[in-house]
């Protein structure tokens, strides 16, 4: 019986000079693939100001990519918009205002989007109103003219916070305006009020000459709104097929709202730098007013940025109720916010 003719070694080299650098190349292109940074479509509701310097903060110093992602920032026409925009897949991640989302979600046909940041632990709204109309307090807005805005969110929590308050809202005249007269019919006097966010008008309101001590600036918050801010929502799609991405998003964008609450003044040139004709001494005052009174919260303080209380949130669900009536099954904290994505505790918490 004739024996095989072993294999010799020349014939596994050359076996191996096949093989090998096609292993190799293949093992670096999966390598490559793992490094490379994942993009990021990211929606603002709105042009860009003070209160949203920890964002420009984590796109100027390089923050989102040292997470690896690469973020796109967009405009919206509103909270509305920029849900709708995530809804679609038009964009992954998004900053919008909760309370809205909340609504959406209740709305036919709507696709499963969550927030999984809280950046306003409070919500802005505010009745902000000028003493020399007689309106020091918000019992002082019984009989009074109130100008709201086109698109206003504050206005929809204004009948839980009339009840809360024992006010009586049937009294109150509200005159309908476009968003881009709301300060101006105020600051001429034409309305003796009007309902908007705080670090918004008020501060709009002082740079068009009204003076500070003639402005009785009213947060729901003080009157007993238990309602969130702006939150960050993301994709169901995009947050599942990417998850470390949204972690790595929150991660920069966590680190940028530590640096802003560090030093605000050093947060302002990099806000202003995306701006067009954007004032650093009035950026500079909106966002101290939005950390101040919306972001270093005593809940903040206790729990650390990003999160939220349930409780609180179930509470907030209710006076949301007051004015808007659940056609679906009332939603639950877990319905609208996903805690899955939040960076470490230690990294939220405030020094």
């Amino acid at each position: 019986m004739r024996m095989r003719p072993p294999v010799t070694l020349l014939a596994l080299a050359l076996l191996a000079a096949l093989v090998v650098p096609g292993w190799l190349s293949q093992r670096t292109a999966a390598a490559e693939e793992l490094k490379r940074p994942v993009a990021v479509m990211f929606t603002l509701d709105r042009p860009l100001d003070g209160s949203m310097a920890p964002v420009a903060l984590a796109a100027g110093h390089g923050l989102f990519g040292a997470e690896g992602v690469t973020v796109t920032i967009t405009t919206a026409k509103g909270s509305p918009d920029a849900i709708a925009r995530v809804a679609s897949g038009e964009s992954d991640i998004a900053l919008a205002d909760i309370n809205e989302l909340i609504r959406y979600r209740d709305s036919g046909g709507s696709q499963p989007v969550k927030a999984v940041f809280v950046l306003f632990n409070k919500a802005p709204y505010a009745i902000i109103a000028r003493k020399s109309r007689g309106i020091h307090g918000l019992a002082d807005v019984d009989g009074k003219t109130l100008g709201v805005a086109e698109g206003d969110l504050s206005i929809r929590l204004w009948p839980a916070i009339a009840r809360y308050n024992h006010l009586k809202p049937e009294t109150i005249k509200l005159a309908r305006v476009g968003a881009a007269v709301r300060e101006p019919i105020l600051s001429a006097g034409q309305v003796d009020a009007v309902s908007g966010f705080s670090y918004l008008s008020a501060i709009n309101l002082r740079d068009r000459g009204v003076p500070a001590a003639d402005l009785a600036v009213l947060r729901f918050a003080d009157f007993g709104c238990e309602a969130y801010g702006h939150a960050v929502i993301v994709n169901p799609g995009f947050a599942a097929k990417q998850p470390a991405a949204v972690r790595g998003f929150l991660r920069a964008l966590t680190s940028g709202l530590q640096l802003a609450i560090k030093d605000p003044a050093a947060a302002i040139p990099d806000v202003v730098s995306r701006m067009e004709d954007g004032s650093r001494e009035l950026e500079l005052e909106r966002l101290q007013t939005v950390l101040a009174d919306n972001v270093l919260t005593s809940d903040v303080r206790r729990d650390g940025i990003g999160g939220i209380d349930p409780a609180r949130f179930e509470r907030a669900l209710d006076q949301i109720g007051d004015d808007f009536k659940f056609h679906h099954k009332r939603p639950q904290p877990a319905d609208i916010f996903d805690d899955s994505f939040l960076p470490p505790a230690d990294s939220r918490l405030v020094n």
